[in-house]
């Protein structure tokens, strides 16, 4: 398009224009696109057909450019201008708008591009940000000089301003994305040091295996199974996976199924759709949903119905859902990591848990063992826990060793959680921050008779004289009997018993479960 000589003419036109520039750059942050468009709209209303905007590259302080009108960026992206070179390098010098009526008569025209009519106008203005050169856009009218530069430079000029400032809005939104992408990587460093390795303390054979484990399933999408009676950390154990696996940048999500009834529990994990029920004013995703492309971890998995057991094993199979109230199947892309405290064997067996489901969930089962099978990490456990503890009260606690002692003395059925209760109770009775043996307050404990494998010296003294009291290979009594024999002569101390029996803790526990003895608590 060929503006008329016409001021009021050429106004209007100008007027346009910028009215389609402003339209462009509120559109987008993205710079490069903008630009573009911008050059785009100069040659369609504007009548300037051979536009450039180049950038400041801070480092080398060089004039880059960045877009021209109708070029491929290949064809532009290594050409740069330096202090004093050519037209651009004297705005990069003197920072002021260059007007040539005729490009060719300036010596210092270069056009690298190749792109400008040397027998045309040619007009370049700064573009600056609070006062500092950030670029320069130039154009070239596709008519000769016909009067009206001095109107035509000062629309330039004002098409530069406006560039200036997308400039300070992609800068602001530049410097806005990397401070989150600091404080993200800052977050997940953070994150991965809380739920590592290091943060759960275990040195005994036991919790050895366990780690093992949790290292090489880390690194698959295999669905994971952890069991383990309650309080013996299977939380931290799913959040250790997640965060040690390729989907840590996904999302982490967590569900306790024992805490919703059925009804509330579909919409939870499937979402709904408006209207699905009374109280659905809006559609909502569910948990499944929000941890597409990462983990969705569901603790007490053996609390739910058989009847919701097989929607729940159609998502693991397929990846598909419906929300509540909706007809369309949704695919999502979901590692799932359950965990319960039940038999689920047992409950299979009894036809309270589906059998197709159990064997969905168990590809890779992790058996999480009881404190009272590792005693040995007792006292690690302790001296971790206070100084938590601690951190929340803001002052440092210690433990005697008079209080590691009797802390070792007791079975805990309550595991980690309870082993936590009975130091945090101590920490408030504490007025020093020293937790001695009497500060130790367990209604439960039985000095009389010792967790298992308190001490070598413990272990010596209770096995030898307690071995001759239960006969293992009695044929008069029943596999249930001898168990439940050793278990009486032990205090139902678990470890103290399976010595009895010439077996492992994990032995007898597992004899305990099969042969549904109920455990006598004290």
């Amino acid at each position: 398009m060929n503006p008329s000589a016409n001021p009021s003419a050429l106004h209007r036109i100008e007027l346009e224009t910028l009215y389609r520039v402003g339209e462009v750059l509120s559109r987008s942050l993205d710079f490069r696109l903008t630009v573009r468009e911008v050059l785009r709209a100069l040659d369609e209303l504007a009548g300037m057909s051979r536009g450039m905007v180049t950038v400041l590259d801070p480092e080398s302080g060089d004039l880059v450019v960045n877009a021209v009108s109708g070029h491929a960026d290949a064809a532009h992206g290594a050409v740069r201008y330096q202090s004093g070179e050519g037209v651009l390098g004297l705005i990069l010098d003197e920072k002021q708008t260059v007007a040539l009526s005729r490009a060719g008569d300036e010596p210092r025209f270069l056009n690298r591009l190749g792109i400008y009519d040397r027998r045309l106008p040619f007009i370049a203005a700064p573009i600056s940000l609070g006062g500092n050169l950030q670029g320069v856009l130039a154009v070239q009218p596709n008519t000769p000089d016909d009067g009206l530069l001095a109107e035509r430079t000062r629309f330039v000029e004002m098409v530069a301003s406006l560039i200036g400032q997308s400039v300070r809005l992609s800068l602001d939104i530049e410097e806005e994305k990397k401070t989150l992408a600091e404080e993200r990587d800052s977050l997940r460093r953070t994150v991965r040091h809380q739920y590592g390795f290091d943060n759960i303390v275990g040195r005994s054979a036991a919790m050895r295996r366990v780690f093992d484990q949790v290292r090489m399933v880390s690194k698959w999408n295999t669905t994971v199974l952890l069991r383990g009676e309650t309080g013996t950390g299977k939380e931290l154990i799913a959040n250790a996976i997640h965060y040690h696996s390729p989907r840590s940048r996904g999302p982490y999500v967590r569900l306790n199924c024992a805490s919703l009834p059925e009804n509330l529990l579909e919409s939870e994990l499937f979402g709904h759709e408006k209207g699905a029920f009374t109280g659905a004013v809006a559609a909502r995703q569910g948990r499944f949903e929000a941890a597409n492309g990462g983990t969705l971890f569901l603790d007490e998995i053996g609390e739910i119905s058989p009847a919701f057991q097989a929607k729940l094993l159609r998502v693991l199979q397929e990846g598909e859902l419906e929300r509540v109230g909706g007809s369309r199947t949704l695919k999502v892309d979901v590692r799932v990591i359950a965990a319960t405290h039940r038999d689920l064997e047992a409950a299979v067996d009894a036809g309270s848990f589906r059998e197709d489901l159990y064997y969905r969930l168990n590809v890779m089962p992790i058996l999480l063992p009881a404190l009272r099978e590792r005693p040995e990490d007792v006292p690690d456990l302790a001296r971790h826990l206070a100084e938590r503890i601690g951190g929340m009260q803001g002052r440092r606690l210690t433990l005697t060793e008079a209080a590691i002692r009797r802390l070792t003395q007791y079975a805990w059925p309550g595991n980690v959680r309870e082993l936590e209760n009975c130091l945090e109770r101590a920490a408030v009775m504490s007025e020093s921050g020293a937790i001695d043996a009497d500060l130790i307050r367990i209604d439960r404990l039985r000095d009389a008779a010792p967790a298992a494998a308190t001490a070598p010296a413990v272990a010596a003294m209770t096995s030898a004289p307690a071995t001759a009291a239960v006969d293992a290979t009695d044929l008069n009594l029943d596999e249930r009997a001898r168990v439940v024999a050793a278990l009486e002569q032990a205090g139902w101390v678990q470890a103290r018993a399976a010595r009895l029996l010439g077996m492992t803790p994990r032995q007898i526990a597992y004899r305990i479960q099969t042969l549904n003895i109920e455990v006598k608590q004290f």
